[in-house]
């Protein structure tokens, strides 16, 4: 199998016609090396890179990456928006509700039932967002369960 080349941040940004600054580099470097992390750990990343940088800037920047289609912006219920640089696929997510850590998980395999509505209304269904709640193993290990009837505010 080939080895998949990474992209070029400023090529990428090129491509979607989107001005390249320092900022917005940090900014797409943050979400990279960082999925699922909120505005405000993507804010407290790119500062430590580059040093000071409004909340607005990092704001703005992860707005203009979402709209373009750069990255995706997911808000699991009770939570603070996330991001990821994962497009252009159907894949969900799995939430603890204790400590708040969010992973990818693959769409069904096969005839992908999640992208079949009981009634579309007439809709092309081309992505599903599937949130999937429970404790992860790190918190069950250490004797942390979840009351379902509640979400706990995650933990940074």
């Amino acid at each position: 199998m080939p080895k998949v080349r990474p992209i070029d941040p400023v090529d990428l940004l090129h491509r979607h016609h989107v001005q390249v600054t320092a900022q917005r580099l940090a900014v797409l470097r943050a979400v990279s090396a960082r999925p699922h992390a909120t505005a405000e750990e993507i804010a407290n990343l790119v500062r430590a890179e580059i040093g000071a940088v409004s909340r607005q800037a990092v704001y703005d920047a992860l707005g203009i990456f979402t709209d373009k289609g750069i990255i995706r912006r997911i808000q699991p219920g009770r939570s603070p928006a996330r991001y990821e640089d994962r497009v252009g696929d159907n894949h969900h997510h799995l939430v603890c509700r204790v400590c708040g850590v969010t992973l990818d998980v693959p769409c069904a395999v096969g005839h992908r039932p999640c992208l079949v509505a009981a009634d579309d209304h007439g809709f092309a269904i081309d992505e599903a967002e599937v949130v999937y709640w429970g404790t992860c193993p790190a918190c069950r290990l250490a004797g942390v369960t979840s009351r379902r009837t509640t979400t706990a505010t995650p933990v940074p």
